[in-house]
């Protein structure tokens, strides 16, 4: 995953094929009603997404404080 600023509004976002398909099922299991219980795999899956996104939010920050 890699974050990039355009500006105060738009941020280009560069995910893998998994990562993309990971938020979209998540996103639909959700907006769909979120009944049942999610497999022990898509909890992992989706740990690891908000993990990358953490992870890549804070490389844009850093760079974001060293250009000012």
């Amino acid at each position: 995953m890699h974050i990039e600023k355009k500006n105060n509004l738009v941020f280009h976002i560069t995910l893998s094929a998994y990562e993309l398909a990971t938020l979209i099922s998540a996103s639909r299991w959700v907006a769909e009603g979120a009944k049942g219980e999610l497999t022990a795999e898509a909890i992992e899956q989706l740990k690891l997404v908000v993990f990358n996104y953490d992870r890549a939010a804070a490389k844009l920050q850093n760079r974001n404080q060293n250009e000012v």
